[in-house]
């Protein structure tokens, strides 16, 4: 398995005891931008791997050979509400033929497949902030965008054309 820690480290750290419990997670590799190891993170059962340690495309090409060698068979990404990591996730998760499973800042997690899509639809339309009471602000604010744009252009106009004609 490969974590991918593109979140809070405590959610990471609240996760690897519940893997390293289940027998067929005997090796839990690691992905991340942070210094230091996770608390519970085991060096005997699992590597770490840096994305300061994969700076440039042939590096981060490497990277992908290397990781797709090793035959990971899930993939986990820590989707919190933070945008750590967020080209480095998607990057992985395209390159790693692998099962992919997602967590939230909650610790709940779902499958990356197409029988998901209702529970993924939510996730994206929570992230956009268009699930919920927020929902229909900030649909009505997309939509006068494109007037209050207009407004603006056409305000900036008037003033420049008045100041041309005034000289």
């Amino acid at each position: 398995m490969l974590l991918i820690e593109s979140g809070p480290r405590h959610l990471i750290e609240n996760l690897l005891p519940g893997l390293y419990s289940q027998a067929v997670n005997q090796r839990v590799d690691l992905f991340t931008c942070f210094s230091g190891l996770p608390r519970g993170f085991d060096p005997q059962r699992g590597e770490v791997f840096r994305t300061m340690d994969y700076q440039g495309r042939a590096a981060r090409k490497k990277l992908y050979g290397m990781l797709r060698r090793r035959g990971y068979d899930v993939l986990g990404i820590v989707c919190a509400d933070t945008p750590l990591m967020a080209k480095w996730k998607w990057a992985l998760a395209w390159q790693v033929p692998a099962k992919v499973f997602i967590l939230n800042e909650n610790g709940d997690y779902f499958w990356f497949d197409y029988s998901q899509w209702r529970i993924m639809l939510h996730f994206l339309l929570f992230r956009a902030g268009l699930s919920g009471g927020e929902g229909a602000a900030t649909v009505s604010r997309l939509i006068l965008v494109p007037f209050v744009l207009l407004y603006l252009l056409g305000f900036a106009a008037y003033i420049h054309l008045r100041r041309a004609l005034r000289t």
